[in-house]
């Protein structure tokens, strides 16, 4: 009886043991990596007065896209300048998108 019972729990050991290698050895998908915006400057933020300004060490060209927390698109636009009006959002959270060149990078956007 007891040679029964070492039995069952070497065999359990093997079968708890090749399950937990067997997860570990799962490869992760690997991540895109995106390029950040060199010298970004996203203020003020909170936004209280409807205007946000953007900058970057370069002054090319912006593409914005705001985001609400749901992930519905609610503003897109490009900006050639640093400022951005805002003013017709509703207070909230949102998701702010900025592409330049190749690069990206998203930041959290809070207007009151």
């Amino acid at each position: 009886m007891i040679k029964n019972y070492f039995y069952i729990v070497i065999l359990l050991g093997f079968f708890f043991t090749t399950k937990a290698t067997a997860q570990e050895s799962k490869q992760q998908p690997k991540l895109q990596e995106s390029t950040a915006i060199e010298g970004l400057n996203l203020y003020p933020n909170p936004v209280s007065n409807g205007k946000v300004y953007v900058t970057s060490k370069s002054d090319t060209d912006k593409e914005i896209i705001i985001f609400d927390v749901l992930g519905k698109k609610v503003l897109q636009t490009v900006l050639s300048s640093k400022e951005l009006n805002v003013g017709n959002l509703t207070p909230g959270v949102y998701i702010i998108k900025i592409s330049e060149n190749d690069a990206s990078a998203t930041r959290k956007l809070i207007i009151r």
